[in-house]
């Protein structure tokens, strides 16, 4: 950690190793996302990539480099940031590693939305988006006001979002029963999480979303990291406990639904990218701005991943986290169970 004092006297603290991880880890993200920008039937040289983007490139490259490919992987980013963000701020919220939007049900929430509007009203894909981003907030409400007794204590918050999760699998099943083959196929492509066919559509919302909210939760940064401590600890520290604890889920449960609206269900993200972050920077808190390059950079790596080592567009990117976050996640539940946390 070191003090950095400005010349009006504001002292700022910068851990060193974070900064070194974040510069890393935004440095990977980019290099992943050239990398994948000139994946596919046409490969592109990383170089040709780079000179197209920045406007130098032939006709044939700007159209497929510019439209066809950049909107893909800037979804990809910014889902896998959101996820990201949106997973430490939940770890956080609930001070347990498990309390992410996958285990809590705010996934299946937002796939439950998405299902009515495909099932019951044949909607377009921007209804679809829209349904996912309902779906994700009323589950989240849903968990905040059945979790709440005299404070939100972070097992009993952790034990309703497993049984919202439970009822919202249920629903989604029984949604799929209903539909017609046309419609069934339709949502079970969407549920996997996939970004293929991702356009400038999906990306100006989410991006807008991510600059609205960024600020809000860093803002409340600092009385974050004091709630970790206890909610006792925070009032005593004069941190206005439910407003804080509010106003960080709205904005988690925001990024989480809207992540999924604009890519489908990607799970695992949201559980693995905060806990990778937190090892690698060997920091205490919530590791917000490295669990958000951390998410950015796992999404993009796993739809490299799903294309070539499957196929181009074989496997959507939600199989290959999937798997990934299947594996930390057993892998995580022994190692709390050798601490004898759980």
């Amino acid at each position: 950690m070191k003090a950095i004092r400005t010349r009006g006297g504001l002292s700022v603290r910068l851990d060193v190793r974070t900064a070194v991880v974040v510069a890393l880890l935004v440095a990977a993200a980019l290099a992943g996302g050239v990398v994948l920008i000139g994946t596919g039937d046409f490969d592109i040289p990383a170089a040709d990539v780079v000179r197209t983007l920045f406007g130098q490139g032939d006709a044939g490259q700007d159209f497929i480099v510019n439209e066809l490919r950049l909107p893909r992987v800037l979804v990809g980013l910014l889902v896998g940031a959101a996820l990201g963000l949106g997973g430490a701020l939940f770890q956080s919220i609930a001070r347990n590693p498990l309390g992410s939007p996958d285990v809590l049900g705010l996934g299946q929430g937002a796939t439950a939305g998405a299902l009515l509007v495909i099932v019951v009203f044949s909607g377009s894909a921007a209804q679809v988006a829209g349904g996912a981003l309902v779906g994700g907030l009323v589950t989240g409400a849903a968990m905040y006001v059945l979790a709440w007794k005299r404070g939100v204590h972070g097992y009993r918050f952790v034990l309703v979002g497993i049984g919202l999760n439970a009822f919202a699998v249920a629903l989604n099943g029984y949604l799929l029963t209903k539909a017609d083959f046309v419609d069934a196929a339709r949502a079970v492509v969407w549920m996997t999480g996939s970004l293929t066919g991702r356009d400038w559509e999906q990306v100006w919302p989410l991006l807008w979303l991510c600059v609205v909210l960024l600020p809000l939760v860093v803002a409340h940064a600092r009385p974050l990291r004091m709630l970790e401590m206890g909610d006792d600890a925070a009032y005593a520290l004069g941190v206005p406990v439910e407003r804080t604890r509010v106003v960080l889920m709205g904005c988690a449960v925001l990024l989480t639904a809207a992540a999924t609206a604009a890519a489908g269900p990607v799970s695992f993200v949201a559980l693995t990218a905060p806990q990778l972050a937190r090892r690698l920077t060997r920091s205490p808190g919530p590791n917000l701005l490295p669990a958000m390059c951390m998410g950015a950079t796992l999404l993009i790596v796993s739809d490299w991943a799903s294309q070539r080592v499957f196929g181009a567009d074989q496997l959507p990117v939600g199989v290959v986290t999937g798997v990934l976050g299947g594996v930390y996640l057993l892998w995580l539940l022994v190692t709390e169970r050798k601490a004898g946390r759980i």
